[in-house]
């Protein structure tokens, strides 16, 4: 990806414009423009366990679950999260959303959305933005240091993708994004 480069979630409501990416940066920094239309979510409360991630909310009331602490977002907020620490968000407002996001190391964390946007291009996620289990597997021991579930535990998680991943690589599943003729 580079600065400028956009990418839309058919199933999340989310655009991502790509401000920095890792390569502009030398790898410390992924910085986006996250725009999520009314109704837009994240699939899931995750955790990043090695990147602090800042939001900067530009417009919009978006909702935040950070830790155990939630609530309403308003412009000039930041929210901080720092690595561990579960969190999400999303849009139930009727006006679209717009926050600058931070993700500090930036690690592989665009090739991670490139992928999962491209699979709800393609039509291989669910309505709530979940791929299937042996893909989720294949995804999960891929992108273990940018992002994980916040549930079930770590353990269970790794425990639970080593016996599905191997499966998922059998049938074909790839961590990568897939190819253009495939979303369309």
């Amino acid at each position: 990806m580079r600065a400028g480069d956009t990418l839309e979630n058919p199933v999340t409501g989310e655009r991502i414009v790509f401000r920095k990416t890792a390569a502009d940066t030398g790898g410390e920094l992924l910085q986006l423009d996250v725009f999520f239309r009314p109704g837009g979510f994240v699939a899931a409360a995750h955790v990043h366990p090695k990147q602090a991630e800042r939001f900067e909310v530009v417009s919009g009331r978006p909702w935040f679950r950070v830790g155990r602490e939630e609530g309403r977002a308003s412009p000039g907020d930041v929210i901080v999260v720092p690595p561990g620490v579960p969190h999400t968000w999303r849009n139930d407002t009727e006006e679209e959303t717009h926050v600058l996001v931070d993700f500090r190391p930036a690690l592989r964390t665009e090739t991670f959305f490139e992928t999962l946007i491209g699979l709800a291009c393609a039509g291989k996620l669910s309505r709530r933005g979940w791929p299937n289990p042996l893909r989720a597997a294949v995804l999960a021991q891929a992108y273990r240091d940018e992002v994980v579930g916040a549930w079930p535990p770590l353990l269970v998680q790794w425990m639970v993708c080593a016996l599905l991943a191997p499966i998922g690589r059998l049938l074909g599943y790839r961590a990568l994004p897939p190819p253009a003729a495939d979303r369309a």
